[in-house]
């Protein structure tokens, strides 16, 4: 059917039904596991919303990539909502930096009138922390080559830089769970140790969620879904890893250095 418009009005799709259905249950299941310590329910819940998802994903690949259905208007649509989701991202890591300030400007009588509280010895951050920064300077550098070149439809070079940015994407998160498992303090050591792990875990994760995204966009430029007017997914993936690129700049700076 002709259409005299360039929006895309999405067919009837079941995915969205089935992920919310699961999402109740997630939470369902996530009561369970936390009274009755099973997590064998939770785990096939997991398991089923991750090829919910990548279903749905599909279907979209196929409206962008195979069908045309996403026209400028449609691209322009979707970078605002990217950008209105980092910009969600940025108020929920907000949200730590402000537990962190408000207790390390003004530390109280239980945490012995000092920052860091009194016997919590923290990380020096000459040594992995300066690492982990230098990790993702480069990959920054390296994801912005990876887009670089797909502007100029380079899709060698692209494949090369990508790679070499989810190595060092990699490379950060296995010295972050080194940096874990040797800590000398945990995450019940006062307010210092709860907001360190909680900042430093969900930004680990977000590199996790980062490294997986470029990985997808390797594999989609493998299969040629991009060209250099068409590579919404990648420029996406990219606007992403600066996000966590940046968020672990003033991490390093506030929490590591400075809080030190």
């Amino acid at each position: 059917m002709k259409k005299n418009h360039q929006f895309h009005l999405v067919d009837p799709s079941p995915w969205p039904i089935i992920i919310s259905f699961m999402l109740l249950n997630y939470a369902s299941l996530s009561i369970m596991m936390l009274n009755k310590k099973t997590t064998t329910p939770i785990l096939i819940m997991t398991v089923m919303m991750l090829w919910t998802l990548m279903m749905w994903w599909r279907d979209v690949h196929r409206e962008s990539t195979f069908q045309g259905h996403h026209t400028n208007s449609v691209v322009t649509s979707m970078k605002y909502g990217m950008i209105l989701f980092i910009v969600s991202e940025v108020l929920f890591f907000f949200s730590f930096f402000w537990s962190f300030f408000h207790h390390s400007l003004s530390p109280s009588h239980e945490l012995g009138n000092m920052w860091p509280p009194l016997s919590i010895k923290s990380f020096n951050p000459m040594h992995i922390p300066l690492m982990n920064t230098i990790i993702l300077l480069s990959s920054g550098i390296s994801v912005t080559w990876a887009h670089s070149s797909m502007c100029m439809n380079k899709f060698k070079e692209t494949k090369n830089s990508l790679i070499i940015t989810i190595m060092l994407g990699g490379y950060f998160s296995i010295l972050q769970l080194y940096e874990y498992l040797y800590a000398p303090f945990c995450f019940s050591d006062s307010v210092y140790g709860s907001t360190f792990f909680l900042t430093t875990g969900f930004h680990g994760l977000h590199v996790l969620i980062g490294t997986l995204f470029l990985l997808h966009s390797m594999i989609r430029n493998k299969k040629l879904h991009f060209s250099k007017t068409h590579h919404l997914g990648l420029e996406m993936a990219i606007w992403y890893w600066h996000f966590v690129d940046i968020v672990w700049l003033f991490l390093y700076i506030s929490i590591y250095w400075w809080g030190n």
